[in-house]
């Protein structure tokens, strides 16, 4: 009780550290390419990538503000610096090893990369604004149209742009962030699975219609 107190006096809410952590990872990706360099490709189209899809993330939040009810628990300075070492430093991982990374991006990484960011980034987007447009208009459970083949779309579709981060990068060790994302998103699809299967009477249905997370696969 005491520690939600404390988080409630910092006016601090989940979603307001993330967008801090967020411009941290634009700012970190700035500093990467001022003291590394832009040696190739590599560089210009994981810059390209990963600053666009920060600046995606906050821009939603302007034009749908019903974003800004997401992630609206209350956190304190501890959860704040936690958002700016997790969100903001760790997920920028990829591309520090993107600019480090003196092999020039080949023809086969770069048609594999693209295709995995710009479907990620229409799948998530699809799904979130199909799923605030139907909130609007009263709608309960949103099972169709994208969301008719799987339960988690739109974790799938950002699952999606943080592999073309890793591919990008060029380094085993940039696939950490995508796995440590994949075993949060399982986390947090566990729980889902339980609280709608309670506040839906339909959800039974809806899950034997339906992928889990993967469409068609899982």
């Amino acid at each position: 009780m005491e520690n939600t107190a404390n988080a409630e006096k910092t006016g601090l809410t989940a979603l307001t550290a993330i967008n801090i952590a967020k411009v941290l990872t634009i700012v970190l990706l700035l500093i990467y390419s001022f003291v590394f360099g832009i040696q190739d490709f590599r560089q210009v189209i994981y810059l390209c990538l990963h600053v666009s899809y920060c600046l995606w993330w906050l821009l939603e939040q302007w034009l749908f503000p019903q974003r800004r009810q997401i992630f609206s628990e209350p956190v304190g300075i501890g959860g704040l610096i936690l958002s700016l070492l997790f969100v903001g430093a760790f997920y920028s991982l990829p591309g520090y090893l993107a600019f480090t990374n003196p092999v020039p991006l080949s023809a086969i990484a770069t048609a594999v990369a693209l295709p995995l960011y710009i479907f990620g980034t229409l799948i998530n987007a699809t799904a979130d604004i199909q799923k605030l447009t139907a909130k609007q208009y009263g709608a309960e459970l949103v099972r169709d149209d994208i969301w008719r083949f799987s339960r988690n779309i739109n974790y799938f579709g950002d699952l999606l742009r943080y592999l073309s981060f890793a591919v990008v990068a060029g380094s085993v060790w940039a696939y950490l962030v995508p796995a440590v994302i994949l075993i949060i998103y399982l986390q947090r699809v566990s729980q889902k699975e339980q609280s709608m299967s309670v506040k839906y009477t339909n959800y039974a249905d809806y899950q034997k219609s339906s992928s889990r997370l993967i469409p068609f696969v899982w």
